[in-house]
């Protein structure tokens, strides 16, 4: 369904008819998991907090509706027959990873939308019609939680998603793991958690995703290396695939702006700050998300890389 004729580099090990994923893929599954993650957030907020007039759970969903178009955007660009991409939602193929992927994502549409209308920006208030979806659904005593809910688990379905899109593919040793989609969950999480933290209105919301992204990059540097280990102790093709990253090309990047950078570095900073040690500022988040999308970056072309 995604082309592979976007790049046209070839390495050794790989089949010279297969051409190389460009930008778009790593973009559309960087954007993904951080709209799982914000929705995630979102529908907590939402279910704890729906009260508190400035909570996060009224700004991300709009934010999340942009971000998660461009990244479906994206995806338009790297598929090989764009006219044809409505065929997807003829059939639900149980053991397509991309068929699911479609569905979860126009389920994912409404259920942000209604987030979005439980309470209207100001500029969107000017609307008679948004104004009238507005007053009915906030008039529905359970609105909230169907809604909260429907965040939760469609945030997560959507986080899982983007990383059983890659694992699924066999043909590619470092993609193929049970743990990626794991992974590919806490980073969006941990990413999402980090911009919901710069953007949050409310101080107690700000120290609450620090804590929280805190305690998600801990998880996350032991998820790689759990994925490191079980590959190393793996079949030559799978300890030739992961060294792509611990010893080859991509390990500089790896090393430097996912592991440091993008986790230990924010992690410190944060672990400093929620004890009150130095100031929240906007340094550990924005490297958080910078790593997210490294990370992407680098397990798209490193997973390129690698093969029987």
């Amino acid at each position: 369904m995604m082309n592979e004729l976007t790049n046209t580099r070839h390495n050794p090990g790989i089949d010279p008819s297969l051409h190389f994923w460009g930008w778009e893929i790593p973009v559309y599954l960087f954007l993904g998991g951080m709209v799982a993650g914000m929705m995630i957030i979102s529908g907590y907020f939402l279910y704890e907090k729906k009260e508190e007039f400035n909570c996060s759970c009224y700004q991300i969903p709009l934010i999340s509706l942009i971000l998660l178009s461009v990244g479906m955007f994206s995806l338009f660009l790297d598929l090989e027959h764009k006219l044809y991409f409505w065929r997807l939602y003829t059939t639900l193929k149980i053991s397509s990873p991309m068929s699911w992927g479609s569905w979860i994502l126009l389920l994912v549409y409404p259920v942000i939308a209604a987030n979005a209308l439980i309470q209207l920006p100001d500029f969107m208030k000017k609307n008679s019609f948004l104004n009238m979806l507005s007053g009915k659904l906030n008039s529905i005593r359970s609105s909230y939680k169907i809604i909260a809910y429907g965040n939760m688990i469609l945030g997560t379905a959507l986080g899982i998603y983007t990383g059983v899109l890659l694992s699924s593919l066999g043909a590619r040793p470092l993609w193929n793991t049970s743990i990626l989609w794991l992974l590919f969950l806490l980073s969006g999480l941990s990413g999402a958690a980090a911009f919901v933290h710069l953007i949050a209105k409310n101080k107690e919301e700000r120290v609450l995703l620090a804590k929280t992204d805190n305690k998600v990059i801990a998880a996350e540097l032991i998820v790689i290396f759990l994925m490191i280990i079980n590959m190393l102790s793996s079949s030559e093709v799978h300890i030739n695939a992961v060294n792509t990253i611990l010893t080859g090309a991509y390990a500089p990047a790896f090393w430097v702006f996912v592991i440091t950078a993008g986790l230990l570095i924010p992690l410190l900073i944060q672990t400093l700050a929620v004890n009150n040690k130095i100031r929240h500022t906007a340094v550990a988040p924005i490297l958080v998300i910078a790593g997210g999308l490294v990370l992407r970056f680098i397990i798209v072309y490193a997973g390129q890389a690698s093969g029987y």
